[in-house]
């Protein structure tokens, strides 16, 4: 019997930890577009010695979130960001880094669109001439913001796209 008491004691402090909730450990990566863009490129990037992210990346997304890859044909690839995962989850982690280049947001009332300009680097501190830009849907509600859905480009010699967003101004 002392032993049950002991044991259900000793369950105390390790349900105050197990049962942190989502929203503690991660609101403050949806309290503002700023905080939910840098939370998503934070979630992607890391060495082969880190773990995925996937409890994280899942609490910035909205329930249905959908991602679409273009080619470089312009076809489109639409996914869910459970199904995102499944490849990365077959292979070892890579050091990968998505490092942001620049940012334009637009927003209106509770809707939000991010152009996000990004490089892919093997060392954070590297740069490369592999680059792309995302679209990133949000929306708000009940205090947070969720990504909606991303579409991501990757440059190529006949589409320049970052070079040109890069330029605007």
């Amino acid at each position: 019997m002392k032993i049950l008491i002991v044991c259900l004691i000793g369950l105390f402090p390790c349900s105050a930890v197990i049962g942190q909730t989502l929203d503690d450990k991660y609101q403050k990566d949806v309290e503002s577009i700023g905080a939910i863009i840098d939370a998503y490129y934070d979630v992607i990037s890391g060495s082969s010695e880190d773990p995925w992210q996937f409890e994280r990346d899942k609490f910035l997304h909205s329930a249905n979130a959908v991602i679409i890859r273009l080619d470089d044909e312009g076809d489109a690839t639409f996914h869910s960001l459970e199904a995102e995962y499944i490849p990365m989850g077959l292979h070892p982690r890579e050091d990968l880094y998505e490092i942001e280049l620049k940012r334009e947001v637009r927003q209106f009332g509770n809707i939000a669109q991010v152009w996000s300009a990004f490089e892919i680097r093997e060392d954070p501190e590297v740069p490369t001439n592999i680059r792309g830009l995302n679209s990133i849907q949000l929306h708000y509600e009940n205090g947070r913001w969720y990504i909606d859905s991303w579409t991501v480009q990757m440059e190529s010699t006949d589409n320049l796209l970052v070079e040109e967003f890069l330029d605007h101004q």
